[in-house]
């Protein structure tokens, strides 16, 4: 199921729906639980894209995928975690931002894993219980703001540095998943999911042993070789099949 938040022309606030075929299905109510459809839907070429959930925490996971034809290093007992705030979602066709003093912003396309359920000490066969879907995400980072001893957030923290979108799909086998990414039509990133170092089940495993996942929680789960720096005027598209294009410029602050 395709689930989705958008605005219309001449309809009020942001919507959410059900995207069946060329229709989204106007509903209400809670995304994680009970909602109810409203009667409305709206062809889906007259919407626009929002992201498709407000976040409850945005945590990211680097330094997680084997470039093709390399050896896979072993899985790190304690991964590279770090956190992007709120601040950082932006949504489908939105600009991203490149502040003044930045050097080095690179794009990063990622699946993104939507938690659905609270979630603690959690085995990796658990794992996927706590999973409500997926969605595209662009995980820019300004390169010169990372720490030398391995401290990430500043960098990862600007304003509009996480775009997501466009659907939220609840039905979808991550594991047969390629991550691609082009930049100004030129693709840059094409990687199978089976490159990834820290297995989804167990970056979800141990996340829960330190924190209490809740419904809304998003993991970013790490990009594929091939990210470069990113210049005004840029447009990203970061593609997964079955979940969508997500497309944005960057565009000097």
């Amino acid at each position: 199921m395709k689930l989705a938040r958008f605005t219309v022309s001449g309809v009020n606030g942001i919507l959410s729906g059900i995207i069946e075929g060329s229709i989204v299905k106007e509903f209400t109510g809670d995304l994680f639980g009970a909602h109810t459809l409203t009667g409305r839907s709206f062809p889906l070429g007259d919407i626009r894209f929002k992201a498709p959930l407000d976040p409850r925490h945005i945590i990211g996971i680097g330094k997680n995928f084997a470039a093709e034809g390399t050896e896979k290093p072993h899985v790190p007992e304690m991964p590279i975690l770090f956190f992007k705030p709120l601040s950082t979602v932006v949504g489908p066709e939105d600009p991203v931002l490149l502040p003044h003093g930045t050097e080095e912003i690179r794009f990063e396309s990622e699946l993104a894993v939507i938690i659905g359920k609270i979630a603690k000490n959690l085995s990796p066969a658990e794992a996927d219980e706590a999973i409500f879907g997926y969605t595209v995400a662009n995980d820019f980072g300004a390169f010169n703001y990372f720490h030398p001893e391995g401290h990430w957030t500043i960098g990862k923290a600007f304003d509009t540095f996480c775009p997501l979108g466009p659907v939220l799909e609840t039905e979808f086998d991550y594991r047969s998943a390629r991550i691609k990414a082009a930049v100004n039509g030129v693709l840059k990133q094409d990687s199978p999911m089976e490159r990834i170092i820290t297995r989804i089940d167990v970056m979800i495993s141990y996340i829960s042993r330190f924190m209490t996942l809740m419904p809304g929680d998003v993991i970013l789960t790490g990009t594929p070789a091939g990210s470069e720096a990113v210049r005004d005027g840029d447009v990203i598209d970061c593609y997964i099949e079955g979940i969508g294009n997500l497309r944005n410029q960057v565009k000097a602050e």
